[in-house]
């Protein structure tokens, strides 16, 4: 990036940060004056544009309130029901509704701020990290597939939006090694490889190696011991494996295999066929100054797997997005993972803050409005057991549950992440992440919460009366170190009509189970599992009394014995150990999704 380009995109990132509240007013002005007229805005306001009537009459909301009203808009009813904006496409959201996907209105202007963030980005490492204009980033990024919908617009995954955007096309594409066909592919498995092979062939222009997601590193460095040697024998002869056949990929290849590389051969296999891979990302690409991927929320769990393969370069978590709309960015790239903060950027969204008791930030104060009628809302703002606040009011240290405003629909809506300020840039706020609000496990971008787990479980355990089982405890754990990663759960069994704990597990039956709860699970979860970015399902079974041995662990930790419940969800080791040490059975989910 030329430095002029990086010092005006740092000048426009203070000029923002400095007039925060301004921006802020300018911002709701805008999507007042442009949206008040709309099916659901007018409902509250009557034509209205006071920022303090829209606070005042307008509700809070989750997906479910308004849910019935982006449904009409999918199905092709015009969108003036929620904006005036042209609606270009349907972001899908890795939440979901009831075990399908959320839809999130998209336009041009939203898509532009989308891709502005990264460019923004970019300026800010630049400044930290010297050299970068000098090389290349690596960065293994994949497309996924559209869906089409009844209104005749795609609905794409937040990431395959990005990557079509005219922005990565003209200008971010160029900094990256892989061209553009094999990145926009959708055979996963030759993309990878082909975006693999580029980048040893052209391994001393790399400065950078990322992706949008740090989970995908794991499932690269699977996919490098499955296939190095093909690497290194494509190398070698100058010749493309047979088994890349995509057009997409195959054509493009053919200018990075002009010649065979020998040299290159030799000195990529030593490295490969060392019994430890510690450090393998340094060996293979030693002029690499750091890591670039979203280590924050969910992806935090796979920091350590980063830190054992990359010789702990570096990890920068750039930018806070979602598929509701654009957050912040990262000021201080070089900060450690755990000590990431966002600053908010005031010109993406109108944003308001719900704040959320320090002791435990999961819980919210008791802000549930959830579509009821305006005087319920206004009454628990007036009584003061809530307290919504604007961006440039939020006080350091304190816990939020960040709220949306946007062009494109979406009005006073509750995205469910907590965040911690940290402090400020500016007079716009640093937040941390703190959690997804009711998610119990979580995989790569797959979140299922509590609710949908017991659900899954429920419909499962059809498959047990016949045999007179009875489903007595369950919990479970997101399985991080396997690639894929996989969910496994435990479950406690006992025969319905008989106290004896020796049970003889029929493995064709708890094989349906798995299969049942999969089934059972939301749309992401089963895209993923048939994309193979998700193992197959595991259930282990335990000895009887082993959820009692589990509750007197967690009572010598300080658990009140009588109001103590099973966790959903285990993320202590030694908790895990506990059950894991009582398993008499393991099955597993056999054959893909349909």
């Amino acid at each position: 990036m030329e430095k002029s380009r990086i010092e005006y995109l740092l000048k426009k990132i203070e000029e923002q940060t400095s007039n925060a509240g301004e921006e802020q007013e300018k911002i709701l002005e805008n999507i007042l004056k442009r949206n008040a007229e709309t099916d659901y805005l007018n409902k509250f306001l009557h034509g209205q544009t006071d920022k303090q009537l829209f606070k005042k009459y307008v509700p809070v909301v989750t997906y479910e309130d308004i849910k019935s009203y982006i449904d009409r808009i999918v199905d092709g009813e015009p969108p003036n029901i929620l904006t005036t904006e042209t609606i270009t496409e349907f972001i899908l959201s890795s939440g979901t509704s009831g075990g399908e996907p959320k839809y999130v209105l998209s336009t041009a202007d939203c898509s532009q701020k989308r891709a502005s963030i990264p460019m923004l980005m970019e300026a800010v490492v630049h400044k930290h990290i010297e050299g970068l204009d000098k090389g290349k980033g690596m960065y293994l990024l994949f497309s996924n597939p559209d869906f089409d919908t009844p209104s005749g617009l795609k609905a794409r995954m937040f990431s395959s939006s990005y990557l079509s955007s005219p922005t990565f096309k003209t200008t971010l594409f160029k900094t990256v090694t892989t061209p553009i066909e094999i990145i926009l592919s959708l055979n996963k498995p030759q993309s990878m490889y082909c975006q693999l092979l580029i980048g040893l062939i052209r391994r001393h222009e790399v400065l950078r190696i990322g992706t949008i997601f740090a989970s995908t590193f794991p499932n690269c460095i699977k996919f490098l011991q499955d296939h190095w040697k093909d690497i290194c024998s494509d190398i070698r002869t100058g010749h493309l494996s047979d088994w890349i056949t995509e057009p997409d990929c195959r054509t493009p290849m053919l200018s990075f295999l002009l010649e065979p590389n020998s040299e290159l051969a030799d000195l990529l296999e030593p490295i490969f066929k060392n019994e430890s891979w510690e450090g393998i990302i340094t060996k293979l690409w030693p002029k690499a100054k750091y890591i670039d991927a979203i280590v924050t929320g969910s992806m935090s769990q796979y920091i350590g797997l980063i830190d054992y393969y990359s010789g702990r370069l570096p990890i920068i978590s750039t930018f806070y997005n979602s598929s509701e709309a654009c957050f912040g960015i990262n000021m201080e790239p070089l900060n450690k993972p755990w000590d990431v903060s966002y600053t908010f950027l005031p010109n993406m969204a109108y944003f308001e803050f719900i704040p959320v008791d320090k002791e435990s930030p999961q819980k919210a104060q008791k802000l549930h409005f959830n579509g009821v009628s305006n005087e319920e809302s206004i009454e628990k703002l007036e009584n003061g057991s809530a307290q919504i606040v604007d961006l440039v009011d939020v006080k350091m240290g304190q816990f939020y549950e960040v709220v949306v405003t946007t062009l494109a629909g979406l009005y006073r809506y509750r995205v469910g992440d907590i965040l911690k300020v940290t402090g400020f840039h500016n007079k716009s706020p640093k937040f941390q992440f703190v959690e997804r609000q009711n998610v119990a496990l979580s995989i790569d971008r797959d979140k299922t919460s509590e609710a949908d787990l017991s659900k899954a479980i429920k419909a499962a355990e059809i498959e047990l009366e016949p045999h007179g089982f009875l489903l007595t405890a369950y919990s479970s754990f997101a399985d991080t170190w396997s690639i894929p990663g996989r969910y496994i759960l435990f479950w406690e069994l006992k025969l319905r009509d008989s106290n004896t704990d020796r049970l003889k597990l029929d493995s064709n039956t708890m094989e349906q189970c798995c299969r049942r709860v999969e089934e059972s699970l939301d749309f992401t979860y089963r895209l993923y599992r048939k994309m193979n970015l998700i193992g197959p399902l595991e259930i282990r079974v335990v000895k009887f009394g082993a959820f009692d041995e589990l509750m007197n662990f967690f009572v010598s930790r300080g658990a009140a014995p009588l109001q103590y419940k099973t966790p959903c969800c285990l993320k202590i080791k030694e908790a895990i150990e506990i059950l894991d040490s009582r398993v008499v059975g393991k099955f597993f989910s056999n054959g893909n999704l349909a």
